[in-house]
């Protein structure tokens, strides 16, 4: 777009239009996923949308949420598992030919290392979650970056126990940091293709995931009184946020790290 592209959209696009773009959502479980408030903010404002289930059992949940809204494709991803994510990859290439957005919003660490301290983590466990949170992350930018010939916008999740210590997050603090980190540095690798990345650090939502980390309605309680604005964000503003960051307008985003908590990451 031109610096007149603010003038030049039409009524029905709206100020900040994703008309035409192709994006691939990873990470919804349930309509209580972050994932699923960003791919309905997406589709609303005119994406189609790629959507991946994590496997047989969560597919009865995900699968009617994707044709609620008109996902052009459904499939199975399990990053665990050798050829999956090529074959995500492989199906968007041969269907659209290209990739302008993806959302990688999966993070995950057994449950025993999850609970306990992180001195005590087992290097499976660590290895394990740095796999699936952090590793996965890369591994999707790789093969989104021959679908971005013209640029895009890749995003990823993390939580304000990434830079402080948050109670009962236990070893995710780690593997959210490097999560962070490394969308620092593939932004520098991407940047001069036109490839923003960014990380989203929502406030603590009662998403499935979250309820595995222990003393989560302490936490949430927490969170509501010590936020700015004394309410928890919701998935839909943090959909609406992200929707943004895949929009031509946040071309110049990249490499950042956007908190949406009500500002409770500014109170000491």
């Amino acid at each position: 777009m031109d610096d007149n592209s603010f003038s030049t959209l039409s009524p029905d696009q709206g100020l900040f239009s994703l008309s035409g773009k192709k994006i691939l959502v990873v990470g919804i479980a349930n309509e209580n996923s972050i994932a699923w408030g960003c791919a309905k903010a997406y589709r609303a404002m005119g994406a189609d949308l790629a959507i991946t289930y994590l496997n047989d059992k969560s597919e009865r949940f995900v699968r009617p949420l994707a044709e609620q809204l008109d996902a052009s494709i459904i499939v199975k991803a399990d990053v665990t598992r050798e050829g999956e994510l090529e074959a995500v990859f492989d199906t968007i290439n041969s269907k659209w030919g290209r990739l302008d957005g993806l959302l990688h919003s999966i993070a995950f660490a057994p449950m025993a290392d999850l609970h306990g301290r992180v001195v005590d983590c087992s290097r499976e466990g660590f290895m394990t979650a740095m796999d699936v949170s952090c590793h996965s992350f890369i591994r999707m930018s790789k093969l989104a970056e021959p679908l971005m010939p013209e640029g895009g916008s890749i995003q990823t999740l993390s939580y304000l126990g990434a830079d402080k210590v948050v109670d009962h997050y236990n070893i995710m603090g780690p593997v959210k940091a490097a999560l962070e980190s490394v969308t620092r540095y593939l932004a520098s690798e991407l940047g001069l293709k036109g490839i923003r990345v960014n990380t989203l650090s929502p406030g603590p939502l009662k998403t499935r995931a979250a309820s595995g980390i222990g003393h989560f309605d302490e936490l949430i309680a927490k969170a509501t009184e010590r936020a700015l604005t004394h309410q928890l964000t919701t998935i839909e503003e943090v959909g609406a946020y992200s929707g943004f960051l895949m929009t031509e307008q946040a071309r110049s985003v990249t490499g950042e790290l956007h908190y949406i908590d009500g500002g409770y990451n500014t109170v000491g």
